[in-house]
């Protein structure tokens, strides 16, 4: 496994103290990242299974139309940002063949060895990178992938900003970024239904699965948090993103925005 490099490090000694949103929660950055990193060290053994569970596999099919939009060409190199347990990646691989690759990039240890362990018993490994990195200071070089997803990690993120910034400086010229993530509900009776389900038994699932209340608890509250449609399109091009542009997905649960490094 790699681990994080010093490529785009960033000097953090006046943004730690700064306020950050955990949940409702209004913490210091610094100690943000650090309440997100120990959410991700308790659930990471029943992730996936939760994933299943709480969206009824939906979220897969979410997935698959990240893929298909990106629709990553053989012989491309595509980072997954905040890439967990590489079940995007290992979507991404299949479509960029033997030549291409695949880079699993996640903050959290304890998830890209989860990840790592699962390729390896399917044989996955040779067209897969493993790294531990910090969305924020990612330890690649500039211009060195053809594309880039992250799928509902964004929201994790304490700074959204540089992690943008750090995206579009990784890419190379004409390369593409999509971001898969909770948003907006559309309509008065999806919201109500969704809010209740949310609020009422995603927590109470959590609990009972992964034996970890809090944890849903808080992804419940971050999605509320995170930036609505619009406002995260803006985000993009302020990081200098072009051509950007988002798909509501059942009824704005989830939206995919895209934008291109021209």
């Amino acid at each position: 496994m790699s681990y994080c490099g010093d490529m785009g490090r960033r000097d953090t000694s006046k943004s730690e103290g700064a306020a950050a949103d955990f949940g409702y929660r209004r913490v210091t950055a610094a100690e943000k990242t650090r309440l997100v990193h120990e959410v991700f060290d308790r659930v990471a053994s029943r992730y996936d299974l939760m994933n299943d569970l709480m969206s009824a596999g939906i979220h897969r099919r979410w997935k698959a139309n990240l893929v298909d939009r990106l629709a990553p060409q053989p012989g491309e190199t595509v980072l997954d940002l905040a890439g967990g347990t590489g079940d995007v990646a290992a979507r991404l691989s299949a479509r960029a063949g033997k030549a291409g690759r695949a880079i699993v990039c996640d903050i959290n240890e304890r998830m890209v060895v989860k990840g790592r362990d699962r390729a390896i018993d399917r044989g996955a490994m040779g067209t897969i990178l493993w790294l531990v990195g910090d969305a924020e200071s990612l330890p690649l070089a500039a211009a060195s992938v053809d594309a880039c997803t992250i799928a509902f990690g964004l929201r994790n993120v304490t700074h959204i900003d540089r992690a943008l910034s750090e995206v579009r400086r990784v890419l190379k010229p004409g390369g593409r970024f999509l971001c898969l993530e909770f948003s907006r509900v559309e309509g008065p009776l999806l919201r109500r239904v969704y809010n209740l389900y949310s609020f009422a038994i995603l927590p109470r699932l959590g609990e009972v699965v992964a034996r970890d209340r809090d944890a849903y608890q808080y992804l419940v509250e971050s999605i509320r948090r995170f930036p609505p449609q619009r406002e995260l399109a803006t985000m993009m091009r302020q990081a200098g993103f072009e051509q950007v542009g988002w798909r509501n997905l059942s009824g704005g649960i989830a939206a995919l925005h895209a934008g291109w490094k021209l």
